[in-house]
């Protein structure tokens, strides 16, 4: 091949993803696609952390948890642009452990939040002392599944990038699918139950008109809408990446391209599938018309023009009182709960 752009895209080295030479044109395609992709998600995510940053999202736990997931993410899309089709050495092993460490942060930050939300609406329950309890799990877990392959030295070449190798089939499944899957099946069960309560709770307020009431059940419906996407995101980027891995385990000496190329379009597009999901928020959208974009910079980088915040005493949320003498349910029970933890400025 004589296209300079072709070979400057692909290593000096001998072409590890398809073992033939370095001028493989599959090889400039593939890395070329995957560099495109994680670039993509990259871009999603530092959008989200500007928008995190700019309008202040990050005082409750909830807000806390998207942030921490956005830059699992984030690291995650690194590894992707920056990443070559590097030969068995140490650097090989580095990138591997970086990528299956994010991956799983990743994944577990989804995991957290539908558990948080699932605490929050049908267990009741207040989480805001679990917040160590989900940074122990979320950068912990990542830290024990990452670690044991490269304690057992079985990182290197693995496709487009470098991963657990194919003389390790049982680990690539055992690590990351078959985890994979079972916690999106997890998620997608907690969260039919999350939606069976909410409509539940919806239907059962029966009586006179009370705003109170009916803003409850706006607010319930738009924290659950966007959420309960998670799980079907990260189903449909985890599809392809699943199918030729099956391929690689049945035929490891005939990589396929096709489906090679259909792994690395969607295995590095979790961050911007998690900016999808954060997109569907009105919520966000509605703060950042041209005018609300104006007025939360002047409030980032004005001094004089910040808007101070309010400190609030400590207020109790209990089961309200709203004059009706059947309609006492209530969507969430924080026993003790201040004003900023309700996610404000």
């Amino acid at each position: 091949m004589d296209n300079p752009k072709i070979k400057s895209a692909i290593n000096d080295s001998r072409c590890v993803i398809f073992n033939t030479d370095s001028e493989d044109y599959r090889c400039a395609v593939i890395l070329t696609v995957k560099r495109a992709t994680g670039t993509f998600s990259l871009v999603g995510c530092m959008f989200m952390l500007f928008v995190i940053w700019l309008l202040r999202r990050y005082h409750s736990l909830a807000q806390k948890m998207i942030l921490s997931l956005t830059v699992a993410a984030f690291f995650d899309s690194l590894a992707y642009v920056m990443g070559e089709s590097h030969p068995e050495g140490s650097v090989c092993n580095f990138q591997a452990w970086w990528l299956t460490y994010f991956d799983w942060s990743a994944l577990a930050w989804v995991c957290l939040i539908t558990l948080n939300l699932y605490f929050n609406l049908v267990r009741e329950m207040s989480t805001n002392t679990y917040e160590t309890f989900y940074h122990l799990i979320a950068w912990g877990v990542p830290l024990v599944m990452s670690s044991l392959p490269l304690f057992k030295g079985y990182y290197g070449p693995a496709g487009a990038w470098c991963w657990i190798t194919d003389d390790h089939v049982a680990w690539r499944f055992g690590i990351w699918y078959v985890p994979l899957f079972t916690l999106i099946l997890l998620m997608v069960c907690c969260y039919a139950r999350i939606i069976c309560v909410a409509n539940n709770r919806m239907q059962s307020w029966l009586g006179t008109f009370n705003p109170e009431r009916e803003r409850r059940k706006v607010s319930l419906a738009e924290e659950i809408k966007p959420l309960k996407w998670y799980p079907s995101v990260y189903l449909l980027v985890s599809i392809f990446p699943l199918i030729n891995r099956l391929h690689n385990a049945l035929y490891p000496l005939d990589p396929s391209f096709s489906l090679t190329l259909l792994h690395v379009l969607s295995a590095p597009l979790h961050g911007l599938a998690n900016a999808f999901v954060f997109g569907l928020d009105r919520d966000w959208w509605s703060l950042l018309s041209p005018t609300g974009m104006q007025l939360a910079l002047q409030s980032r980088l004005c001094d004089r023009t910040r808007i101070g915040e309010y400190h609030a005493g400590t207020v109790r949320y209990t089961q309200a009182d709203l004059s009706d003498d059947e309609d006492t349910n209530t969507l969430f029970y924080a026993p003790d709960m201040t004003l900023k933890d309700r996610g404000g400025p």
